[in-house]
């Protein structure tokens, strides 16, 4: 690739110098002609052939910077087609160009395309206004534009033949043109930043040299002084080796950065649309009270303007549904949005609720405590009294349910207890029968049955436990919510590890051995994020641990995927200091 660009540049600059040293060493003749002709028209080929890749290989994935080559490649196209035609005339034909020239509406056309690429505006960020909006609006100048020309200087090229007054209309026109290209480029590379700028930036000195050099071989052509591959034809062939070269500029300069989009351009872009549709009565009212233009050439203007003007109006037309529709986009995005601000108000109340709650579950559990470690005391005193049988085996009967709350209250301690996260070495198969030992009685109140198959030996993964558990837990009950009450269901619970991971998979009604496949990742940030605001909570604990939650492929069915990296052999050993420091 390398090679290959250096070889076109090499090919610029010898073009270049090529024309340089024809202009100052021959004679005015068919040769220099040719020499001239050929040289500008494999220039504007090879600057065609380097715009042309950048449409659908720009440094940006948005639509807009896309467009904005395209834009480009099919102005540099149209200009390359009227260097096609004048090389007919002049190379093939030898024969001088006639004046008028049909060619010329076609190198009037090719800055229109231009003009609309920094109209794309492809150094801002895209909006999320409708493009097509745009586009409309841009349509409605460039008809305008194109009617202007067609108004200015047609009549005189065909319906009745002046050349002066063609000439000056259509030196006027194409002037207009080109100072509105400079203005759009000066005015883009105050406002851009970074590679934008100096994008733009050669934009505008290579369309700058073009314009006062194509004026210069104007003025020359009017004074008899101009012939092809004259002096006045060198800046030419350096401005079109400038515009050529930069796509290849552009490779070196950052195009991914982007600025916030200013609504106010649309509102101007709108504005002077409407202004132009406005101006068209006007102009054709102009031209009936002329009385000292030919009967022909005003029927032909009246015509055109008349017609113009329906034209334009059918796409105000679909403009206005375009813009009613889009409308009614965001004012049910904003009905969303305050739909998904009330539930999130909503989730924050209760999140507190839970968080109240959970400081006086471990008030509770603390005082719980105590009378719970006076009853396993007493139980034990009885079991080793000199009690008949029958009785002891009631009290060890009372110490096993005593060691069972004191199991539960310490589940609760370890949950509500709010202490900093703490990465150890952590064996999930720990965490997940302890934390599935309180959930388990209010499940099987539901009709849920839990089955749990924890792969021995599990590798050890560097977690939080507290996090971890809080995690299981919600997962838990989000599939154990979406379970209908009173149908005898069950929640799988299982373990398994890869290389470099350990995964527990969540489910329900599906046995261990058609455990369903998990392949859509979700992430707390960018296009496949959570539902739920508590969900997105877990989702962001198992990314800062290094892993991802995972749902399965159809996503009828209640499943989840919890997925930590294993711990290596290195981090253990700093861990366990850490944990041994913290604590």
């Amino acid at each position: 690739m390398a090679v290959r660009d250096l070889a076109w540049k090499l090919l610029l600059v010898s073009l270049t110098l090529t024309q340089l040293a024809a202009s100052l060493l021959l004679h005015r003749g068919e040769a220099l002609t040719i020499v001239s002709d050929l040289i500008q028209g494999a220039l504007l080929l090879i600057a065609a052939a380097s715009f042309l890749p950048r449409s659908w290989r720009s440094n940006s994935k948005a639509a807009h910077t896309r467009l904005f080559w395209a834009l480009m490649t099919t102005g540099i196209s149209f200009w390359l087609a009227y260097q096609c035609m004048w090389n007919y005339f002049e190379v093939i034909r030898r024969q001088e160009v006639p004046d008028p020239f049909l060619g010329d509406v076609v190198l009037f056309l090719h800055l229109v395309p231009m003009i609309a690429a920094l109209a794309v505006l492809p150094h801002l960020r895209e909006d999320e206004r409708d493009v097509r909006i745009r586009m409309f609006d841009f349509l409605l100048l460039l008809t305008w534009w194109v009617y202007i020309y067609v108004f200015l200087v047609i009549p005189w090229q065909t319906v009745s033949i002046d050349e002066p007054t063609y000439s000056a209309n259509y030196n006027l026109a194409y002037l207009i043109e080109k100072l509105v290209l400079l203005a759009g480029l000066a005015w883009l590379v105050s406002s851009a930043h970074g590679g934008w700028r100096r994008l733009y930036g050669h934009l505008l000195g290579a369309s700058a040299l073009y314009a006062s050099s194509s004026y210069v071989a104007n003025w020359a052509i009017g004074h008899k002084t101009y012939y092809s591959g004259s002096i006045y034809d060198i800046p030419l062939t350096v401005s079109f080796a400038w515009i050529a070269a930069v796509p290849w500029l552009a490779d070196h300069f950052d195009l991914s950065e982007s600025s916030a989009p200013k609504p106010v351009l649309d509102v101007w872009i709108t504005h002077l649309s409407m202004f132009a549709l406005l101006s068209l009565p006007w102009v054709a009212l102009h031209s009936e009270l002329d009385s000292a233009q030919p009967v022909r050439v005003k029927t032909f203007r009246i015509t055109v303007s008349l017609a113009t003007t329906v034209l334009m109006g059918v796409m105000v037309f679909w403009r206005q549904r375009l813009l009613g529709a889009e409308f009614s986009f965001f004012l049910e995005k904003s009905h969303r949005s305050l739909e998904e601000l009330k539930a999130l108000q909503g989730q924050l109340i209760q999140s507190e609720k839970l968080a109240s709650l959970g400081r006086l579950v471990g008030g509770a559990a603390h005082e719980l405590n105590n009378p719970l470690t006076a009853m396993l005391g007493y139980s034990d005193l009885l079991s080793a009294s000199s009690l008949p049988p029958a009785e002891q085996q009631q009290a060890a009967r009372i110490g096993e349910e005593v060691r069972r709350t004191k199991s539960l209250v310490a589940s609760l301690l370890t949950f509500a207890r709010p202490s900093p996260a703490r990465l150890v070495p952590l064996d999930l198969n720990s965490v997940l029968q302890t934390g599935l030992r309180p959930l388990a009685p209010r499940l099987e109140a539901q009709g849920i049955t839990t089955h749990l198959r924890l792969a021995s030996p599990l590798p050890l993964v560097l977690a939080d436990s507290n996090q971890v558990l809080h995690v299981c837990l919600h997962l838990a009950s989000q599939i154990a919510a979406q379970i209908e009450p009173g149908t005898h269901s069950a929640l799988y619970v299982r373990t398994h590890h890869g290389d470099d991971s350990v995964q527990v998979d969540f489910f329900a009604d599906t046995p261990f051995q058609l455990a369903p496949s998990f392949d859509s990742v979700l992430t707390s940030e960018g296009f496949n994020r959570p539902s739920t605001l508590s969900l997105s909570a877990c989702c962001r604990i198992v990314e800062e641990h290094g892993g991802k939650l995972a749902l399965p492929s159809n996503k009828a069915i209640p499943a989840f995927r919890m997925e930590l990296p294993v711990v290596s052999k290195s981090t253990v050993p700093s861990a366990r200091a850490a944990a041994q420091v913290a604590t």
